[in-house]
């Protein structure tokens, strides 16, 4: 059974659960992007041809799930158009939406989303990417998280080059009671990394989060204060950092795949941490991010509340991103029959079954 089917066994009917309700508002702009686009390519629907399949790809591009993804799909649409002989544009609909969850579930089907913890000693997380991103906010959420669960938790404000990052940590540092190692604007990153390990080691602290900086225009600069940090992170703590979270603007679309692939060339990126998803309708390109980087999201910012910093659920963000598309793909008229849209988008000899138990 393919997620596609796994996802409307799991969701339809059902009642929504508080997780399951944020991403699905979160998606909102995302999926109303996603339907759009597909109801403008449908608009013109004429026949499955040649030119159909170029526009497809564009209006795939343009959704943000990536170039490589967009061609993938579109090649294998066209042999899976004729073997479901999809003809109308409701059932092509239904199935180009089929496969690209389904894809999106077999790239990532050994994917491990969750937040590794060290087994004994301080648990360190180092977040990178470029400036504005949101990485001190989402350190400050995920500290308050912590600190709530019971675990001790220390920050490292190790920007110490943007004006006001020290500070704003600090914020977050009183806002969670959670302590803030910090040396003076301007200073040596690395030198403050290895005073907040000293401190955690020193303090038997649970979880130490680093920020850092991200300037991206000295991107050479930038790796190589990154690679300071994470020698001095093991030379203290040998099996430490636990985590390397990339920390991406979900509304920047295809840059945010590109800053990826920028950090991916020169960090050992554990996993990625997608933010202002509730302000983006750029959702698809966490399936860009999946099937061209194979680097798992990790945590998504789904709001701008303390708690609206969530686990990525893979299963329910796909429900949030395709919800509706699933059950009535973009183009469906509002008297079609549900019933005659589904068997649409199976094979003859399953279509023809269903007309005799008719």
């Amino acid at each position: 059974m393919g997620l596609f089917d796994r996802i409307k066994r799991a969701f339809g009917g059902k009642s929504e659960t508080e997780d399951t309700e944020k991403y699905d508002a979160a998606l909102e702009k995302s999926r109303s992007s996603f339907g759009d686009k597909l109801n403008a390519l449908f608009a013109n629907f004429r026949t499955v041809d040649e030119d159909f399949f170029d526009d497809l790809e564009d209006t795939l591009i343009g959704a943000d799930v990536g170039f490589e993804t967009a061609v993938k799909i579109t090649d294998e649409l066209r042999e899976e158009v004729k073997l479901r002989n999809a003809k109308d544009s409701n059932a092509v609909a239904r199935v180009i939406v089929q496969k690209l969850v389904d894809l999106y579930g077999d790239e990532g089907q050994d994917e491990d989303n969750s937040l590794h913890f060290a087994e004994s000693g301080p648990t360190v997380f180092l977040f990178v990417g470029v400036n504005g991103a949101g990485k001190t906010t989402t350190i400050g959420k995920l500290a308050k998280r912590l600190h709530d669960q019971g675990k001790s938790v220390l920050l490292a404000a190790a920007d110490t080059f943007r004006a006001g990052a020290i500070q704003q940590l600090q914020v977050w540092g009183e806002r969670d009671d959670v302590p803030v190692v910090a040396g003076p604007e301007g200073g040596d990153p690395a030198a403050v990394v290895f005073d907040a390990v000293v401190r955690a080691k020193k303090e038997n602290a649970d979880v130490l989060l680093v920020d850092t900086a991200g300037r991206l225009q000295n991107k050479v600069n930038l790796m190589k204060e990154l690679g300071k940090i994470e020698r001095v992170i093991k030379r203290e703590l040998p099996d430490e950092p636990s985590e390397v979270l990339l920390v991406v603007d979900a509304t920047t679309g295809q840059n945010a795949l590109n800053q990826a692939k920028e950090f991916n060339q020169t960090t050992k990126m554990t996993g990625l941490v997608l933010t202002k998803l509730d302000g983006s309708g750029k959702g698809g390109i966490v399936l860009a991010v999946r099937n061209e980087l194979h680097v798992p999201v990790k945590l998504v910012g789904l709001g701008e509340k303390v708690d609206d910093l969530a686990d990525f659920e893979p299963t329910k963000f796909v429900y949030g991103l395709f919800k509706g598309l699933i059950d009535e793909p973009a183009g469906a008229k509002d008297e079609a029959d549900p019933a005659a849209v589904a068997a649409a988008t199976e094979n003859n000899e399953d279509s023809e079954e269903h007309e005799e138990d008719k």
